[in-house]
């Protein structure tokens, strides 16, 4: 498969004064493929990604088109189009919906503008409300959403800022099941114009929404492929999900 938007990771290792919290990590993610990261606590998964977002330093090579992501600053990656969400959401609580997303498309407008009222509404906001489900709730302070919908209002900022890589960090932790769901629809609704890679604990909605699935142990990858195939995968089993994911399966 061949794909514009592609991260293609080799080798990348993160020490921390002598601790690898990434060794030797070889994984390529894919447009259009909703991919999972899972593994247990402390297995390397959210520190892998800080390093391709820039938020810790990392060697190897991450290849996304013509750059190297971890050679960049973070402020550099993030304008080369590549985003990411936290586990806990990090929107301005105060502001409005409409507000929190014209701030996070401030590329497309100058610095003095962003808060001041005007007649329309820029189409790359209207579109990414009404994609992410809170075109109703424009007007709304981001403080009083629901859980779920502060994460939806955190990949409307990544969509309004064009970003064609996106990594989300358990989006949907503390989500009631049809939140669960309706993130999953969202996803899949935006990934084939993008590559979205997803940590995740909730394997019931790693199941559900994943097209392929790397399990990294002990800051290593230790599978990667379908859920069959992860489930069916002994190592797997063994060192991390046992009973759990066979109960998961059938349930």
């Amino acid at each position: 498969m061949t794909s514009q938007y592609y991260v293609e990771v080799q080798g990348l290792t993160v020490d921390f004064d002598g601790f690898k919290a990434n060794e030797g990590v070889d994984v390529t993610f894919l447009q259009g493929r909703i991919h999972f990261l899972i593994g247990p606590n402390g297995a390397g998964k959210t520190t892998l990604v800080d390093a391709l977002t820039g938020l810790v330093k990392g060697t190897g090579r991450a290849r996304y088109g013509n750059k190297d992501l971890l050679a960049l600053k973070s402020h550099q990656i993030s304008r080369a189009g590549v985003g990411r969400t936290f586990q806990t959401a990090t929107v301005f609580e105060e502001l409005s919906v409409l507000q929190n997303l014209d701030i996070a498309g401030g590329v497309h407008r100058r610095a003095w503008g962003m808060l001041r009222a005007r007649k329309g509404i820029p189409d790359y906001v209207a579109e990414a409300m009404e994609t992410v489900g809170l075109a109703d709730l424009r007007d709304r302070p981001a403080g009083i959403l629901a859980h779920g919908q502060k994460q939806w209002l955190e990949i409307g900022m990544l969509l309004v800022q064009d970003a064609k890589v996106m990594f989300l960090d358990e989006t949907v932790a503390g989500m009631s099941h049809e939140e669960r769901d309706q993130t999953g629809e969202l996803l899949r609704r935006i990934a084939p114009s993008r590559t979205i890679v997803v940590i995740e604990h909730d394997m019931d909605f790693v199941r559900n929404h994943a097209d392929v699935v790397t399990v990294l142990h002990a800051g290593k990858v230790l599978a990667e492929g379908s859920v069959a195939e992860i489930q069916a995968d002994a190592r797997v089993q063994e060192v991390y999900l046992g009973r759990h994911i066979e109960e998961v399966s059938h349930g």
